[in-house]
């Protein structure tokens, strides 16, 4: 049986979501993404089966393969780059976490009038100012957020953004800390942006702990891949 041992890894992420709640947290409910790139269609069933109603892709054509396959009621979210030639093939997609530049905005606002049905949204952050990281700076958030209060295909929902691979306790708490300022930026400019995606597999406490909504976990949930 594939991933039997998802549910056991699930409890224990669950754990210690809450235990990284009580030590901060802002009063917040804390949605696990389940990151299931690169799998087959067996994943996301594993997911539901484990009691986990929300999954991750990277990769519009790779979901969208997978999504006819998987006959139970997921939430599909696009975590990965988005291409805007990509846009008119995301209807299967409850949220996008990928909304990383101006031209992106305007097309994603755009397919969202065009069906008549606004696309729901995560503005990315590149807090920590990698360049390797793709993402609005900081400093562009309040200007981009004014300018999106105008577009009626889009519901800006919040902000997600990633720290560096192997950063310090203090960098990460700086990245998380930073996306929760961009997000507050965008409601004072009248978006309901109360969504945080932050947080993967090796750094999710810390995200939970300042802040994170929305977790995005592979490894921790479903091993190591193999490819």
């Amino acid at each position: 049986m594939p991933f039997q041992d998802l549910p056991a890894r699930l409890a224990e992420v669950r754990e210690r979501i809450e235990l990284a709640l009580e030590r901060g947290g802002h009063g917040q409910t804390v949605t696990i993404v389940a990151v299931t790139k690169t799998y087959g269609p067996d994943a996301p069933v594993a997911a539901w089966n484990a009691g986990l109603k929300d999954v991750g892709e990277n990769r519009v054509q790779e979901a969208a393969s997978k999504m006819p396959e998987v006959g139970v009621p997921l939430r599909w979210h696009l975590i990965g780059h988005l291409q805007r030639n990509k846009v008119k093939e995301l209807d299967g997609f409850h949220l996008v976490h990928s909304m990383d530049s101006p031209r992106l905005a305007d097309a994603l606002a755009s397919y969202g009038l065009a069906r008549g049905r606004p696309m729901e949204v995560l503005l990315q952050v590149n807090v920590s100012g990698e360049g390797t990281k793709g993402g609005y700076e900081p400093a562009d958030v309040e200007r981009e957020a004014a300018r999106l209060k105008g577009f009626a295909g889009l519901a800006v929902r919040g902000v997600m953004t990633m720290a560096p691979f192997d950063a310090s306790g203090a960098v990460l708490r700086a990245v998380f800390s930073g996306a929760r300022e961009s997000a507050a930026l965008l409601r004072a400019a009248g978006h309901p942006a109360t969504e945080l995606s932050m947080g993967m597999s090796g750094d999710y406490e810390v995200a939970v702990e300042e802040g994170a909504t929305l977790v995005r976990l592979g490894t921790v949930l479903f091993g190591a891949r193999s490819a």
